[in-house]
């Protein structure tokens, strides 16, 4: 069952996934300013250094060769998505792989115009994750930072998958269609999903009709004009689907 939005439930974004894609990512958001807007979401690490998860009201950073680690408040993000989760009624879900879920979740969808938070607790049979290493100036576009990411399979694991959907008339805003990262449920791994199998667990959905969008003001996201001329890009990066 998906959560009807409410009038003051919003999903608050910072920055837009164009910036990245053309390496303007100099400034962030604050953890603590972060925690202030909700309690579950999903981000990327300052100077692309890993992938975020909130969870709970817990952010962690998931980085290179190092087990997810809960932020600090002075630490930076420079884009993450982030929204209060209602509590919601679950539904089972079981044997699915990325297709599979991801159609799951539209069919659910109480609009392919509205944004959605997406959470799924359970076993899952297998995770293809990925970290991205952290960057040094002059930063790189996302697209050159994937080339080196660093992949990692798991299997037959308990966790959580934490993200969003977002209509397509958002893409190069943010990543239209479905974009989740995952957390084990040990806090052992966890990173963004480029592939999954479900086993047997939980999915709740809740929907959002307030997008409110937060820019940076440093000198280089001022002076990086964004064109959204990459879509293809965005695919494949980070799994966006043109619909």
């Amino acid at each position: 069952m998906t959560t009807l939005p409410s009038a003051d439930a919003a999903v608050t974004q910072f920055a837009v996934l164009d910036a990245l894609l053309a390496g303007a990512y100099e400034s962030g958001i604050t953890v603590a300013a972060v925690r202030g807007l909700g309690d579950f979401g999903i981000g990327c690490c300052d100077h692309l250094g890993g992938e975020v998860l909130i969870l709970d009201g817990e952010v962690f950073e998931c980085t290179v060769g190092e087990a997810p680690d809960r932020m600090q408040d002075e630490q930076i993000l420079p884009f993450v998505d982030v929204c209060r989760f209602p509590v919601a009624a679950g539904a089972a879900i079981a044997a699915a792989d990325l297709a599979a879920f991801t159609d799951r979740v539209e069919r659910d969808l109480v609009s392919r115009n509205l944004f959605h938070a997406v959470r799924v607790d359970g076993i899952f049979t297998s995770v293809r994750i990925r970290i991205t290493p952290r960057q040094e100036h002059p930063f790189r576009p996302l697209a050159d930072v994937t080339s080196g990411q660093i992949e990692t399979v798991l299997s037959d694991i308990p966790g959580t998958l934490v993200g969003f959907w977002a209509p397509s008339i958002y893409q190069g805003i943010t990543v239209a269609g479905l974009h989740m990262h995952f957390l084990a449920g040990d806090r052992s791994v966890g990173g963004h999903i480029l592939e999954v199998a479900i086993g047997e667990a939980e999915l709740r959905i809740a929907a959002y009709a307030r997008f409110d969008l937060r820019l940076p003001a440093d000198e280089q996201f001022l002076r990086t004009e964004l064109t959204h001329a990459e879509d293809h890009r965005i695919v494949t990066v980070e799994g966006g689907r043109r619909r």
